[in-house]
């Protein structure tokens, strides 16, 4: 599908980068720019509602970023409980529908957390809102080939088509447009299944500063750019 023939992206997913930076800059404990970037994403979650994009899928917290320090990644746990209280009954009004995908191996309070969003949303259709949490892309294939195998998919059975009804989200289409703030070009183990033909924009925005004139300037980026999935294009 060109371009052309899809103005906006039915699906973009985001590396949301720069938090820890965006403190830096402001002599500030790393904690209070996660605490930003959690009022950056709603806000782009609120401008793709506006937009009519109906999938939207965030890298919050990946399988490796359990090496962080024991304080940040405590801190982070709090904040995202905080975050649900604070936002959860707002992203329910908007009409906005959770999922998690991740490892759900956590600890029980997230969990619940977790399991809570997911129920209250389930009946939402406005934006289908996919949560990447204790996830990696690489954990993604590998689950997906163990849950097939637990399944009785022969080996003969194994497509494309079957191994992605195992994947984390065999629920949404792949991803048009891939976004990473920050400034680093890199996928970073996020969803290395499913962004095989996704157009790909790197914004040197830190994440707390993200905002939709910045997610505009990327879905114009997408707009320009000539899709063929592995085709090529006709001459005129």
């Amino acid at each position: 599908m060109a371009a052309e023939e899809l103005a906006v992206p039915r699906h973009i997913a985001i590396v949301m980068d720069g938090n820890g930076r965006w403190a830096k800059k402001r002599f500030l404990p790393r904690f209070f720019g996660h605490k930003a970037g959690v009022d950056a994403l709603v806000k782009v979650i609120e401008a793709c509602i506006e937009r009519d994009v109906q999938h939207l899928t965030v890298f919050a917290f990946s399988s490796e970023n359990w090496k962080r320090s024991d304080d940040e990644v405590s801190a982070l746990m709090g904040l995202i409980l905080a975050a649900v209280s604070r936002y959860l009954h707002k992203l329910h009004r908007l009409g906005v529908r959770v999922r998690v995908i991740g490892d759900r191996d956590i600890a029980p309070k997230l969990k619940k957390a977790w399991d809570e969003a997911e129920a209250l949303t389930a009946g939402n259709t406005k934006l289908q809102l996919n949560v990447a949490f204790n996830y990696g892309g690489r954990w993604d294939i590998v689950q997906a080939a163990r849950r097939a195998a637990e399944a009785g998919v022969q080996a003969a059975e194994i497509t494309e088509a079957k191994l992605s009804e195992f994947m984390a989200l065999r629920h949404a289409p792949d991803p048009d447009l891939f976004i990473r703030t920050g400034g680093e070009v890199r996928i970073s183990n996020f969803m290395l299944w499913q962004v095989a033909y996704s157009e790909f924009v790197f914004s040197d925005a830190l994440w707390p500063d993200f905002c939709a004139t910045q997610l505009d300037a990327a879905i114009a980026c997408f707009r320009n750019r000539d899709r063929r999935f592995g085709g090529v294009k006709e001459s005129a």
